[in-house]
């Protein structure tokens, strides 16, 4: 369990370090470094351990970020670094964080995105280098907001080509590329 603000720094550190380096710094999201650089991330740190207290952070940040000015706030991290460390559980908490959405009214206006150290395509084998694009240092929920995703899309012609330019980006790096720059 985090028990004080420099662990919990260190784990924003470590992401914000993989926003940098992989997300931006592969493109495996073109529209992540217009935020990052305009500071409107945030980066929240849970000390849940378990689902009950991760269902409970996500309904304070969905109820932070619904109510921000999106020019201050515009995507949120929510990072679990003690909860939800089976990818399959955490894949499963999918659907708590789809229930959560609807309960709060939040549908069309907010959705939230996975990320996981070991995260896992379906159809895949777990070696897949495929699976990097959506593999980050520790479980991770990125809440969108659905206005700020339109206006992305609209701005990037071909956006449904993004997934398959991943896939090759992380095909042509490998496992070893993918360790050299995650270490570096």
């Amino acid at each position: 369990m985090i028990v004080d603000d420099a662990s919990a720094s260190q784990v924003a550190a470590d992401t914000r370090l993989w926003v940098e380096k992989a997300v931006i710094g592969l493109n495996l999201c073109p529209f992540a470094k217009a935020v990052q650089i305009k500071g409107q991330v945030r980066y929240a740190v849970s000390d849940a351990v378990d689902e009950e207290g991760v269902l409970a952070d996500l309904e304070d940040e969905l109820t932070r970020i619904s109510q921000a000015d999106p020019q201050a706030v515009d995507t949120t991290l929510l990072i679990l670094p003690e909860a939800l460390h089976d990818f399959y559980e955490f894949n499963d908490f999918g659907e708590l964080s789809d229930r959560l959405l609807k309960r709060m009214r939040l549908v069309g206006s907010l959705q939230v995105a996975t990320f996981h150290p070991a995260f896992q395509f379906a159809d895949t084998d777990p070696d897949d280098m495929g699976n990097y694009t959506n593999r980050s240092p520790y479980p991770t929920l990125h809440i969108l907001r659905e206005d700020s995703i339109d206006r992305a899309v609209e701005a990037f012609p071909e956006a449904e080509t993004i997934y398959e330019k991943n896939i090759e980006t992380m095909e042509s790096l490998g496992i070893d590329g993918w360790r050299k720059l995650m270490q570096a």
